[in-house]
Parts: C-alpha cells; sequence; structure tokens
C-alpha cells in the first residue's frame, strides 16, 4: 500500500502536464502571480527560492524580477511536475533558473534572499511551521510572500462557492482530507488561514491583497529583525 506522499506523488506526475495548462491558462492567473512576485519586493541579483514550484509557472516572472544576475530556485517533490519545469527552463534558455527535488517543509537550500509559496499552504499539514522555516531560511530582513486559494467570503459570490468546491475536490489527490474527516474545502481554509496568519506574525510591513473574486489570498512581507533584547533572550 503506498502512503499518503507517493500518492500524492504519483497523482501529480500522472496530471503534470494538464496541470501546467491550468496554471498558466486559468483566467486571472496572470495577474495573481505578477501579486505574488510584486509582493516579495525583489531587487536585481537576489536570490528567490519557490518551494513547491511545480511545473515552474512563476519562473518567468520571478527571474524578471531578479535579473540575469539572481537567481531563481525551484523546490519540488514530484518528479513529473519537475520534468515539465526543467523542460521549460531548457526551452527559454535560462542559465540562472535551477530546480532541485525536495520537501518544501524542509528546504534543500542553505541561504535566501526571498521565499515564495503559491498554493501550497494547503498540501501541508502545518503551514504555520513551515513559514516558521521559510522565515528562518531568508533571516532577518529576508522576505517571505504567499499565495493560496480559498473559499470567498464575500457575501454576494458565495454561491460560487460550491463550484470552488467540485474543483477542489476534481483536482486533489485521493484520500485528502479522509483521515481528518475534514472536506477538503474546509480543510484548504484552514490552511491558507494558518499559514497567512503565521506570516504576518513573523514579518513586518506586510501586504495583503485578495484577488479572483475574492477566491485568491496574497500576503507579502519582510522577517522581522531581531533587537538586540531578542537576541538576548535567545541567548538564555
Amino acid at each position: 500500500m503506498t502512503d499518503g506522499v507517493t500518492t500524492t506523488q504519483e497523482f501529480y506526475t500522472r496530471y503534470a502536464a494538464v496541470y501546467d495548462l491550468i496554471a498558466r491558462w486559468t483566467p486571472g492567473v496572470h495577474g495573481l502571480r505578477r501579486a505574488v512576485a510584486d509582493a516579495l519586493a525583489l531587487t536585481p541579483g537576489d536570490t528567490i527560492v519557490e518551494m513547491g514550484c511545480g511545473t515552474g509557472a512563476n519562473f518567468a516572472y520571478l527571474r524578471d524580477r531578479v535579473g540575469s544576475e539572481g537567481t531563481v530556485v525551484g523546490v519540488d517533490f514530484t518528479p513529473g511536475v519537475l520534468a515539465v519545469a526543467r523542460d521549460r527552463i531548457r526551452k527559454k534558455e535560462w542559465e540562472n533558473v535551477h530546480v532541485v527535488r525536495g520537501d518544501a517543509t524542509r528546504p534543500p537550500v542553505a541561504a535566501a534572499d526571498a521565499v515564495v509559496a503559491t498554493f501550497v499552504s494547503g498540501m501541508l499539514s502545518d503551514p504555520a511551521a513551515a513559514v516558521r522555516t521559510w522565515a528562518e531560511l531568508v533571516g532577518s530582513g529576508g522576505r517571505l510572500a504567499l499565495a493560496d486559494l480559498g473559499r470567498t467570503t464575500r457575501t454576494p459570490l458565495r454561491p460560487l462557492n460550491w463550484v470552488f468546491r467540485a474543483l477542489v475536490r476534481a483536482s486533489s489527490p485521493p484520500g485528502t482530507g479522509d483521515q481528518l474527516q475534514v472536506p477538503p474545502t474546509v480543510l484548504l481554509d484552514q490552511r491558507l488561514v494558518a499559514a497567512h496568519r503565521e506570516l504576518e506574525a513573523v514579518c513586518e510591513d506586510v501586504r495583503r491583497e485578495t484577488r479572483a473574486l475574492g477566491f485568491a489570498r496574497v500576503s507579502g512581507g519582510r522577517v522581522q529583525r531581531k533587537t538586540d533584547e531578542d537576541n538576548r533572550q535567545s541567548f538564555y
């Protein structure tokens, strides 16, 4: 019997090409990807790590902001989507864009100026812990940004949540939420809230934005700089 991780990897590998089409051509998705890249406040020469990079749909937006002198690193644990991402890098001839197979909750990189995760929080069992890990990776003054999908809270549009619910069920690996006996959309919302709240807790100058009729949330900020008092408390 395969475990949950293996099932998820097999699911996204099987549908990697379809996922790539959805990731690039869903109405409004280009504006969302630009928004999350803007939320990072990147500068030329920066090193940006994308956790759960998928097929690399964000790479062009991130590379535009760090320039040819910067570096983009994509991390994902699914072989199928990484194959698509590598093919994209090869076709675009991006020499400063790289991908590595690894777990976003245990990043296989030593340091970075910024970390971004798009549509990843809902896949993590403890998204708040992951955000703290990413904050430690970039360090004080580093940047974090998240973009996630969840049910809209805009009253006139709430009837559309049933459509969103159907899409989430169709695009979720088998067994999502079964062990916790939680519907996938509820689980997605819970994890979204946990991740974005943690980002607000560890960052300053946080920028928040709601897009796509309220179904998409974007948060970005700069990891708080530790004061001398914070450092003394950490020491003791």
